[in-house]
């Protein structure tokens, strides 16, 4: 590739599903940020997309080898960005958000907390029992500065993610950014959006979504209807002392 750019958006994705995904994200950086180039790392050439005549809303792509669902582990190091926003494919911007990367001008890298930080998988250890007081990063975000602390903790994630063999990634980066001497920014929640309750219950006074980063954009256009009926009707089988059936759920 050639010499690192200024700064920009990345995506990793992996699957026509998640690659569409990140088109429509894309699509949105567009909208609110259009100066920003995006840069693509996929599995696009797996399918029928025709990229190779216009790689809109793309600036730039490269094709990955042997993809699987948390392939940004392996490419996030690769970044043709000297500042880089990481965005997942389930996320949209709400906004200009072009003001995040002044905080690069003092930190290394910038993430927001998880936000299932009581889950048992959220808090799950690796190799060192940690504080509470210092929780999960969700890696769904990621601002980060191209040196050689911040490549290095990049492709240590990359190692340990591929020995630790759990299914999610956040649970060695915790540590590896505990025990990292990268200088840790953290985004407020309003930079990822992981639930739709906070973007109606936030006042003005109180914080405006920037970044939503929301699971259920793969789901298609009916996914806020079905989510929050569910919702209702768990708050009334509450109101009637009644349980709700039972689901399993797991944190990234």
């Amino acid at each position: 590739m050639s010499a690192p750019q200024p700064q920009g958006v990345l995506y990793v994705a992996s699957g026509k599903k998640y690659i569409l995904a990140a088109m429509r994200s894309a699509q949105s950086v567009r909208q609110h940020c259009p100066p920003l180039p995006i840069h693509l790392f996929a599995d696009y050439q797996n399918y029928d997309f025709k990229f190779d005549s216009t790689p809109e809303p793309f600036s730039s792509l490269v094709q990955i080898d042997q993809p699987h669902r948390r392939s940004k582990v392996e490419y996030l190091a690769q970044t043709p960005f000297e500042r880089t926003l990481y965005l997942d494919s389930d996320t949209r911007l709400n906004t200009d958000i072009l003001s995040m990367f002044a905080l690069l001008e003092r930190f290394d890298i910038a993430l927001a907390h998880a936000h299932w930080r009581n889950h048992p998988i959220t808090a799950r250890q690796w190799t060192t029992a940690l504080p509470d007081a210092f929780p999960q990063f969700n890696s769904g975000v990621i601002l980060y500065r191209r040196n050689p602390a911040t490549l290095q903790l990049l492709t240590d994630w990359q190692a340990a993610f591929e020995s630790a063999q759990f299914a999610q990634d956040q649970i060695t980066l915790r540590e590896l950014l505990w025990q990292s001497d990268v200088r840790i920014a953290t985004l407020p929640p309003e930079y990822n959006v992981r639930f739709i309750k906070y973007h109606y219950l936030w006042s003005k006074a109180e914080a405006h979504t920037k970044i939503f980063h929301l699971q259920k954009y793969h789901d298609g256009p009916f996914w806020f209807v079905k989510t929050w009926v569910k919702r209702i009707a768990r708050a009334l089988l509450k109101i009637l002392h009644l349980k709700p059936p039972s689901k399993k759920k797991t944190a990234e």
